[in-house]
């Protein structure tokens, strides 16, 4: 039995840490926060309740394999899953209005063909189906093994593009962007718009994100989006009361300071307030739920990468990602039946928009007027104090703190009132029922999962050289691994349970270990 140290109580984290209990090991979980789950927080006020973070979930076979090898109770009598239905309204600048039936491909080539004309849905169905091709190819080695020296294979775009046509055509081409696939294959501005606002979602510019990014819309189509009663926060306590169950210890407010080294290999943890000539945390293993840029101060400036190695800054750092806006809206009066979970609000000028998030010629300097708004309308009363009320989530995609100065509140609040007036094409009379509001900004996000800048990692893709990788699970150090959002494989949900899963993988099977099975 070893002893095993865990930086940080996120998703990621506690995920390797049930996983390593069961398997025998002695685990403790140093945590600088005051509770666990990371971005996945909860705000409450007189009876309203609202996710911190992600709204849903994708994928949620990730979390139904750590229930099952962790315990005798499934993921579905921990919490209480439910399929959204539709998967998302989207409302478009010219008013189109369209609905997308959750997890059904002829649904939705249906939807397409009866809101844009018909053909619609055949051009969205080609392009979802060599995306498939593309997640076939990379998913082992982007999502269910461990990063190996062999990842600048990775490097290359992994989308199929079909031989051109005609008298004069030329072997296959490979399309530098998804903006590229978009433009070319789906023609509709509205189709384009649809593709590109799942890599805007995702932290990730269109115009440069690879083609294979459209194995995100794929992803969502196939596997359908679901959501936890109670609010996405349920999840993050039901996977604490596993680790819990499995007799993982868990300190709140500890901050960890610094991963003490001996003979070139990890052997404990110091921590803030300790004093001096305190006892280290002994430990036989650390896992690191920290962004993996923190690492090289935390080891006293040794680096635990080699050259060649995917790092933090060849892997899209935290100053070079997006962040998140959300506004929480305490609304009077009852919602309507019907009405849809998910809405996503188009913006009218993707270019401005994304000059704004990622940086255009200028640079972003302030937040977009009208960016692209997702609207989230849970029908779940435990969100709210009673049947004559709703709670509103509104988010949308912004550039980091440091581009923007999300600490003046002029900014934030200017932003928040954009959000709220693009969202009333997706709420008919918002304005006058928000009884109050709460603003988040990436320097929330950011004290929540000590990410600079608030910023949120996006999954980990191939193509773009390599350029949208996370460092790998096994670092060089003897004795270190890395897990969470901004290690392999990567931002969200399902890849934040992977990573723990691939941690515990790589602690009791060995470096050696080729990934589940």
């Amino acid at each position: 039995m070893a002893r095993i140290a865990v930086i940080g109580a996120g998703m990621g984290a506690m995920a390797a840490a049930a996983r390593l209990a069961v398997a025998g090991h002695q685990v403790a979980v140093y945590e600088r926060g005051s509770g666990h789950g990371g971005a996945l927080g909860r705000f409450e006020r007189d009876g309203f309740a609202f996710d911190t973070g992600p709204g849903l979930l994708h994928l949620p076979a990730v979390y139904r394999d750590l229930f099952i090898k962790t315990g005798k109770e499934p993921l579905e009598q921990c919490v209480e899953l439910s399929q959204v239905d539709p998967s998302a309204r989207h409302v478009f600048p010219d008013g189109t209005d369209l609905l997308l039936p959750n997890a059904s491909r002829a649904g939705v080539l249906g939807a397409l063909d009866g809101a844009f004309g018909a053909g619609s849905g055949e051009r969205w169905s080609d392009l979802i189906n060599r995306a498939r091709d593309a997640w076939d190819a990379t998913r082992r080695p982007l999502l269910e093994e461990p990063l190996r020296d062999d990842w600048p294979a990775l490097r290359r775009d992994p989308f199929p593009v079909p031989a051109r046509r005609g008298l004069f055509r030329r072997g296959p081409r490979r399309p530098a962007t998804l903006a590229d696939v978009g433009a070319r294959e789906l023609r509709d501005p509205r189709l384009v718009a649809l593709l590109e606002s799942h890599a805007l979602a995702h932290g990730l510019d269109p115009r440069t994100a690879p083609a294979g990014a459209t194995v995100l819309p794929y992803l969502e189509q196939t596997f359908g989006s679901w959501y936890v009663r109670g609010g996405m926060r349920a999840l993050a306590d039901a996977v604490y009361r596993r680790c819990r169950a499995r007799r993982v210890e868990f300190s709140f407010g500890a901050e960890v300071t610094g991963i003490v080294l001996r003979d070139g290999r990890v052997a404990g943890l110091t921590l803030a307030g300790a004093g001096a000539g305190a006892p280290e945390v002994a430990a036989d293993a650390v896992v690191a739920g920290c962004p993996p840029a923190a690492l090289p101060a935390l080891l006293g400036g040794v680096s635990p990468w080699h050259d060649g190695d995917v790092r933090p800054s060849a892997a899209g750092s935290a100053a070079g990602s997006p962040g998140r806006l959300t506004v929480f809206l305490a609304l009077s009066g009852a919602r309507p039946a019907g009405a849809a979970h998910r809405t996503v609000v188009h913006t009218d000028d993707r270019d401005a928009e994304l000059d704004a998030v990622f940086g255009g010629r200028s640079g972003p300097a302030a937040p977009y007027r009208r960016p692209t708004v997702t609207v989230l309308r849970p029908d779940d009363p435990a969100t709210r104090p009673d049947a004559e009320h709703e709670a509103v989530t509104l988010t949308a995609t912004v550039a980091a703190h440091g581009p923007v100065d999300w600490s003046d509140p002029a900014v934030a609040e200017s932003a928040a009132d954009h959000l709220v007036a693009a969202a009333g094409a997706a709420v008919p009379g918002l304005a006058g029922r928000v009884l109050w509001r709460e603003v988040r900004t990436p320097l929330d996000t950011a004290a929540d999962t000590g990410a600079a800048g608030g910023a949120v990692p996006p999954p980990a893709l191939a193509g773009a050289d390599g350029g949208l990788l996370r460092p790998a699970n096994l670092t060089r150090v003897p004795g270190l691994y890395l897990a969470g959002g901004w290690a392999h494989p990567g931002g969200g949900l399902p890849h934040a349970g992977m990573s723990g899963a691939l941690v515990a993988g790589l602690i009791v099977e060995g470096a050696d270990w080729r990934g589940s099975q």
